[in-house]
């Protein structure tokens, strides 16, 4: 039944609303409702039960639709227990011939802006601060830098085994792991990369000891971890104090640090900007592949500049394709911590870092171009 039927005085001839056929138009009665003289109502049938539901459907409709079920003309009583109805209590007929206009659509709701999802004011304070500390060690005293590195390293570490004991409960032993890394970075400037491997085999031989003074069960989870944090954290770190042992190592490590910073801000800002098209969206839902774009050029870009102008005997082309892997090497460091955080079901590391989140969400995407950098420079121009 449309709308249009509800109220509307049947026409002369018809059936009307109770299924009997009028006799005609009467002089000066009311054609519908309970307005019918007693002769006519003993001739109709018992209306059926009508569900008291709305009549259209929608939430904004919702009182139009019980005024209309809820007049006497649409009442579920029989029509003999209508005929004493009083012509006052007629809603639905006044409504019918005064129809309630129609509200005006809602306006639609005001576009949001993209947000960065962070404190970009604080992000961008913690962000200088921190380079005006690597930069100053830098290129005062290298064995400062080194200790900076170590420091980073047994806090990152720490923020590590920590969300798996807190997650997943698995216990890693930190105090072997945060011995061994801070001996492996040194050990890395010290001795190179053979000092680097040394130090990586006695530190895991250190957790599969230490883990022993505790009870069995979970020991394999436990050392397996372990092992892991070592590689990942530590171990790939001591190739950043690997560059720092060249003649122009400041400057390697600069590289290196400018580099996967750049890749980042270009991943973010045409990523914000144009990103359209998911990269990974089982892994990191924000990056897409115009992001990725965005820091492939703006890395190759500034790789080109630094090779030209910052490494000895470097060229612009050399530059192009260190910018190129550093752009690949960050993101795939990045979804691989992002890997990690899903698992664990957190969305930080940490909250050192105001705007960052921990350390390691910072050190996600350097510690697997370290390697790649070191490699490539090595390749290009020696170890210096």
């Amino acid at each position: 039944m449309n709308d249009s039927s509800w109220g509307a005085p049947p026409a002369a001839g018809q059936a009307g609303y109770w299924g009997t056929a009028e006799r005609g138009p009467v002089q000066g009665a009311t054609p519908a409702g309970p307005a019918y003289d007693a002769p006519e109502a003993q001739h109709t049938r018992p209306m059926p039960i009508v569900p008291d539901v709305p009549a259209f459907g929608g939430d904004q409709d919702d009182d139009r639709g019980a005024a209309r079920l809820g007049g006497p003309s649409f009442s579920t009583r029989p029509p003999q227990s209508r005929s004493h109805d009083t012509p006052q209590a007629r809603p639905f007929e006044a409504a019918s011939q005064n129809p309630e206009p129609m509200p005006d659509a809602p306006p639609p709701a005001p576009q949001q802006k993209k947000s960065a999802g962070r404190d970009l004011g604080a992000a961008i304070g913690v962000g200088v601060g921190l380079g005006v500390v690597i930069v100053a060690s830098l290129f005062v005293v290298k064995a400062v830098f080194v200790g900076v590195v170590a420091v980073a390293v047994v806090v990152g570490l720490w923020e590590l085994t920590k969300r798996l004991e807190e997650r997943k409960g698995i216990n890693a032993p930190l105090v072997p792991l945060a011995l061994g890394g801070a001996a492996m970075v040194v050990s890395g400037y010290v001795r190179g990369a053979e000092g680097a491997w040394v130090a990586m085999a006695l530190t895991a031989l250190a957790v599969l000891v230490w883990r022993m003074t505790e009870p069995p069960e979970g020991y394999l989870k436990d050392v397996t971890a372990g092992v892991f944090a070592a590689f990942y954290v530590p171990f790939l770190a001591t190739f950043v104090a690997m560059m720092l042992t060249a003649d122009d190592g400041p400057w390697r490590v600069l590289t290196f640090l400018l580099l996967t910073v750049v890749s980042d801000t270009g991943a973010y800002a045409i990523g914000w900007r144009f990103g359209r098209t998911k990269l990974a969206p089982r892994i990191s839902p924000g990056k897409t592949r115009e992001g990725l774009l965005g820091a492939v050029s703006f890395a190759m870009v500034a790789g080109a500049l630094c090779m030209q102008f910052l490494i000895d005997d470097g060229t612009w082309w050399q530059g192009l394709l260190l910018g190129l892997a550093v752009a690949a090497s960050a993101t795939l460091g990045d979804l691989g911590e992002s890997m990690i955080k899903r698992d664990l079901g957190i969305k930080d590391m940490g909250t050192l870092l105001p705007g960052h989140g921990g350390i390691m969400d910072r050190l996600d995407s350097l510690l697997p171009t370290a390697p790649v950098v070191w490699l490539l420079l090595v390749l290009f121009v020696g170890s210096g």
